[in-house]
């Protein structure tokens, strides 16, 4: 079998490898610690390490990454220094020099990202890095970044960017505006730079994610149907994104990568959810391909903002619904309160979606996302990973038992 890199990535056998890249660029590796790990089995494996390292100019946290391949490295990868392991090649980088994301260096520091903003005209006046307070909000080494940026000025601003790969920018880009045309509440776009960012407006009202756990439904469940229901019939023509369902098969080999014992669970799931959809046509309707209560921002019980559009395309209505569902189903560390909260709301949310899609379907790709989401407590090298990912097959797996027999 293919050696992926897993078990290196993984290991202790890893640090002579974060040593010497640490000493090529003229510092001293103190100590480090696992801190991201994304796997595709028998291909490739990234992982992150946070890192003390004693540089000539004092002790630094670091973030430091290495990708490791079944075949040959990428063109990306040259982008990163290339360290050999035996007979294995691998990049490393430290960050923010990922090798994939070339605009995360201008997105990093306020320096460079006031130069940005007051080269592209996004603000009514000059910004100086001290203006600026960069946090960030979300980094998938090699795949994405999203940097929130707040501006003293009077008023304060928020402002986002999207660190994106130079294959897909252009693509995001372009849906961006699509939707926007169409009076769907995707964000404005601000600024689209050379190195592939995209600077985009904060949208109004309160993030759903947020609104779940205020007094009160963050808005009806028709509100959610008819907010899909809106977007224009132009997104059906776009490149078809597989649904998580598809994938339900992959991410089941992730899990039990690192969880053995629930292989056999995992497998049943798996091709329960895969015959149980077995025959249904891919779908034609204009679909978000990632919806879920941290894509979406409410008001006054009205949905009046739709962020991560870059997965729009044609699909089923029941795989964006699904998507929903599973997110809800699986929210980590709510109070008691809290978890009654979203179970009273899935009740009365569910059969409401039950009348706009078919019903078994609905549970089988809903299961199918809760998978999806359980590669990730292991991904983020949570504390508690085990038991979360044990969880959310359990979840997978209630939702499964309701429509099938065993």
């Amino acid at each position: 079998m293919p050696d992926d890199g897993l078990g290196l990535l993984t290991g202790p056998d890893v640090e002579p490898l974060l040593r010497a890249a640490v000493e090529h660029r003229g510092g001293r590796l103190v100590d480090w610690s696992l801190d991201h790990v994304d796997a595709t089995p028998h291909q490739s494996t990234t992982a992150t390490y946070a890192a003390t390292v004693e540089w000539p100019h004092g002790r630094r946290s670091e973030l430091l990454g290495v990708s490791a391949r079944t075949g040959d490295l990428t063109p990306a990868d040259a982008r990163a220094e290339i360290f050999a392991d035996g007979q294995r090649r691998v990049a490393v980088w430290l960050y923010p020099d990922d090798p994939d994301l070339l605009g995360l260096p201008t997105a990093a520091f306020p320096e460079r990202m006031a130069e940005v903003l007051n080269t592209g005209g996004v603000l009514p006046g000059p910004v100086a890095a001290d203006d600026l307070t960069l946090t960030m909000v979300g980094y998938r080494p090699r795949r994405r970044a999203v940097v929130r940026v707040e501006v003293a000025t009077d008023p304060p601003e928020v402002l986002y960017v999207k660190v994106l790969r130079e294959r897909v920018f252009a693509d995001i880009h372009s849906k961006h505006i699509m939707l926007r045309q169409a009076g769907v509440p995707a964000p404005e776009i601000a600024l689209a730079t050379a190195d592939h960012l995209l600077v985009l407006r904060a949208l109004p009202g309160m993030p759903m994610a947020r609104a779940l756990f205020e007094p009160g439904d963050p808005c009806p469940p028709e509100a959610l149907i008819d907010t899909l229901d809106a977007m224009p019939a132009a997104v059906a023509a776009l490149e078809r994104r597989p649904p998580w369902a598809d994938a339900v098969g992959h991410y089941a080999t992730v899990i039990s990568a690192t969880m053995p014992e629930l292989a056999d669970e995992l497998g049943w799931l798996a091709e329960r959810i895969g015959s149980g959809l077995a025959g249904l046509p891919p779908g034609d309707e204009p679909t978000h391909g990632d919806f879920h209560e941290g894509q979406l921002h409410v008001a006054d019980g009205k949905v009046v903002g739709v962020l991560d559009v870059d997965t729009i395309g044609p699909g089923r209505r029941a795989d964006d619904l699904a998507c929903l569902i599973g997110h809800l189903s699986t929210i980590q560390r709510m109070t008691p309160g809290q978890e009654e909260k979203i179970r009273d709301l899935l009740a009365r949310w569910v059969p409401v979606f039950d009348r706009r899609v078919d019903p078994v379907e609905l549970r089988l790709r809903a299961a199918a996302v809760v998978i999806s989401l359980a590669t990730g407590p292991y991904r983020s090298q949570d504390v508690d990973w085990r038991q979360q990912t044990l969880t959310m097959v359990r979840s997978a797996g209630a939702l499964v038992r309701q429509v099938t027999t065993a």
